[in-house]
């Protein structure tokens, strides 16, 4: 006997990551854009992200030595970059072999590229901290590193690189200011611009831009400008449908700890996904949802795979309306400020037990 699915299922527009990938191209029109497809195209499907924008891709950036041998057997030629390079000098073989460009942000990986016996020279994206603070070398140590750079026989081209930390806030101008003197007079190409600084700051675009969450339907600056605001498609749809229906009395609570209560008579909904599927469990009352296309709210705790949701103004609804989380109609960033979080949060913590189909 097969049994009915449960209802919750995420699809993926791939038509809508081609669309926001050109529209990164567009904004970016004397650049290079690497696709960022680091954690499997940020819970998208590293594979068939690629796939969409195999004709029109300039190169990819991601995290894994797997995901990079993986885009190789899939026959993509493009250039590849590892955003924070190899773990161990022991990958560099495999680096030459795939021909990977690698990001080196520290004095171990550069003594590890200079000692290695190699097939081929590689393409070095040279890590400047800028005031991040994460990875890099500081901007005093620049020339020490591009000397050593330049004699070692295992780096063929270097690109001058940094991550900004407030191109979506405050602004790059620190950032930018400590990153052109750093480089002054040494005639490196240079990749600087996430999606933010893509978008608002276009004298920052250099040779690569590096467009990552604009590229699944996010705005990388939800409190400056949406995603609908700046031409991006959603990529992501998570979806579900009631499962049962209650109907609450003045004072009567929902869920554990009985966080929600009713200030009068209300009809809810309970819904076919929780913290297990990937729904943020810390996401409150009041956060947006989705049923038969109107817009509501949650109410009270998540729990592990069920949340509920308030029908009052849907007298329609009934057992197996369908529920949208985030996605088509109901934008991820919405969900996400509701919850505390971003959406790259949310698509990266989509459950493996959730079904995904592509379109």
């Amino acid at each position: 006997m097969v049994h009915p699915a449960r209802p919750i299922r995420a699809r993926i527009d791939t038509r809508a990551f081609r669309d926001n990938y050109l529209l990164a191209k567009r904004s970016a029109p004397q650049s290079r854009a690497l696709c960022v497809v680091k954690a499997n195209a940020y819970g998208h499907g590293l594979v068939q992200c690629a796939q969409a924008v195999r004709d029109v891709v300039d190169g990819f950036a991601l995290l894994d030595l797997a995901d990079a041998a993986c885009l190789r057997a899939a026959q993509f030629a493009q250039p590849i970059v590892l955003l924070e390079g190899f773990f161990d000098s022991s990958e560099l073989h495999e680096v030459a072999r795939l021909n990977l460009s690698i990001v080196l942000h520290s004095w171990p990986q550069l003594q590890a590229l200079e000692s290695a016996t190699l097939t081929r020279p590689l393409e070095v994206f040279l890590k400047i901290n800028t005031g991040m603070n994460r990875l890099g070398f500081s901007v005093d140590e620049v020339p020490e590193i591009l000397g050593r750079l330049r004699a070692c026989g295992n780096a063929n081209v270097i690109v001058a690189m940094t991550h900004f930390a407030t191109a979506d806030g405050e602004g790059v101008a620190a950032q930018w200011e400590r990153f052109v003197a750093a480089t002054a007079n040494t005639g490196l190409p240079f990749s600087t611009s996430n999606s933010a600084a893509l978008l608002r700051f276009p004298q920052t675009h250099g040779d690569w831009v590096r467009p990552g969450i604009m590229l699944y339907g996010s705005s990388p600056m939800p409190g400056l400008q949406s995603a609908a605001d700046i031409g991006l498609k959603p990529v992501m749809t998570l979806e579900s449908a009631l499962i049962a229906m209650q109907t609450l009395r003045a004072g009567e609570r929902v869920g554990y700890g009985g966080t929600f209560v009713a200030d009068r008579q209300m009809r809810i909904g309970v819904v076919a996904c929780g913290y297990a599927d990937g729904y943020p469990r810390h996401a409150a009352t009041d956060t947006p949802i989705l049923v038969d296309g109107v817009r509501t709210r949650t109410l009270g705790r998540v729990s592990m795979d069920m949340l509920a949701c308030d029908l009052t103004n849907i007298p329609d609804a009934q057992i197996g309306s369908q529920v949208t989380l985030w996605g088509e109609g109901l934008p991820a960033d919405d969900v996400a400020t509701a919850a505390g979080t971003i959406s790259y949060e949310l698509f990266c913590a989509l459950a493996q037990r959730v079904p995904v189909s592509f379109v």
